[in-house]
């Protein structure tokens, strides 16, 4: 026997899913998973909150279905670091990637990081999943670069931990940065500019 077809949602539902992600977004980001309720996504995307449950069973739902479509998002610029390319070069463009994704996606670097603060709960298995098997890929490739003398030898890992810690901070820290340095505040920009060499100079040092 056939199984029925799944009717496709109209726009106007697809449009308000969306809108209810954004807010969620926003709130989340804002508050965690435990500091933020319902009443307060509906209010964000000026929806009853009967209208937040016709789409989404609760809060973890509208939760786990943001965790999910952040993590593809989250891994592509590791996945992107090229074998065939000169170390340096890659990781100085996976650290450019990096901080380019704490400036487009602030919001979500907090989601993750407020997710990863209280344990993984939701996030566990594509942690296990996804980020670990590309992970361990990278670090035998990076292993593999200071084998061959291209890098000066480092942990991998901690190499990468490394590059997380300072790109996100970005976004993850935002309003301390906002008082640190503001936007045109003299030396704020160059010093972004700076970042990436300064960054990963210590790897060219006693290289082939």
């Amino acid at each position: 026997m056939d199984q029925p077809t799944k009717k496709k949602p109209s726009r106007i539902q697809q449009k308000n899913r969306k809108r209810i992600l954004e807010a969620a977004l926003d709130v989340f980001s804002q508050h965690g998973y435990r500091g933020a309720t319902l009443d307060q996504i509906a209010e964000a995307a000026g929806l009853s909150k009967p209208n937040i449950l016709y789409y989404f069973s609760g809060k973890e739902e509208i939760h786990v279905t943001l965790l999910n479509r952040l993590m593809e998002t989250w891994l592509d610029p590791l996945a992107e670091m090229d074998p065939d390319g000169d170390p340096l070069e890659e990781l100085l463009a996976y650290v450019r990637r990096k901080l380019q994704m704490s400036r487009d996606f602030p919001r979500e670097s907090r989601l993750f990081a407020n997710e990863i603060l209280q344990g993984a709960p939701r996030m566990a298995p594509h942690l296990q999943s996804g980020l670990k098997p590309l992970f361990d890929e990278k670090c035998t490739l990076i292993r593999m670069w200071m084998d061959q003398g291209r890098l000066a030898p480092v942990d991998p890992g901690h190499l990468i931990v490394s590059i997380w810690a300072t790109t996100q901070h970005y976004a993850d820290f935002d309003a301390q940065l906002g008082v640190l340095m503001p936007p045109g505040a003299p030396g704020a920009e160059s010093f972004l500019d700076t970042l990436y060499t300064r960054l990963l100079s210590p790897l060219a040092q006693g290289t082939a």
